[in-house]
């Protein structure tokens, strides 16, 4: 199975909140951000906003931690996943996670973080300014690299596009 992403483009989110309101609901049934498991961060000095989610990284530091062996990463899917039956709800992962993709769930009194909806993210589609994407995790790199090269003079662009060309081959 292809490994996907979900990629965030800070300089396109306005703080909507969009996101964090239909992921809850996608989660709880409820619409409540405090339940979400995207956080947006309004730097308000920066003007910027920077939805903030799990990364599902290769060797999670929060399945590391974990006393209770509640965390683990899916081996097809390559989604961090919790099983809620074995949390007790201590945070250790939520202190352990360098980027602040974990969070705790109030109602509840567990951890959450973002579980890609199983496979189609609902904050992708209600994005209004296509802040947040889900791609294959093997063209998040060359995305990047044409962003790079488009902020370059026009002499450069045409590597821009030899980029674009690359990826349908």
């Amino acid at each position: 199975m292809t490994e996907m992403a979900l990629v965030v483009d800070a300089e396109k989110c306005t703080g909507c909140g969009l996101c964090e309101i239909f992921c809850s609901f996608q989660k709880t049934q409820t619409c409540n951000p405090a339940r979400s498991r995207i956080d947006v961060i309004k730097w308000e000095e920066r003007g910027i906003n920077i939805p903030f989610l799990c990364q599902q990284c290769i060797d999670p530091l929060c399945a590391q931690v974990c006393p209770m062996n509640a965390i683990h990463k899916d081996e097809e899917s390559g989604v961090v996943k919790t099983d809620y039956e074995r949390c007790i709800g201590c945070k250790m992962c939520i202190m352990a996670c360098p980027i602040g993709g974990t969070t705790f769930d109030p109602i509840m009194n567990k951890v959450i973080r973002c579980d890609l909806c199983d496979g189609d993210p609902v904050c992708v589609k209600v994005c209004p300014t296509n802040a947040i994407s889900f791609v294959e995790l093997t063209t998040v790199g060359r995305v990047k690299k044409r962003e790079l090269l488009e902020g370059f003079p026009s002499s450069i662009k045409i590597m821009s596009e030899l980029l674009k060309l690359s990826e349908t081959v």
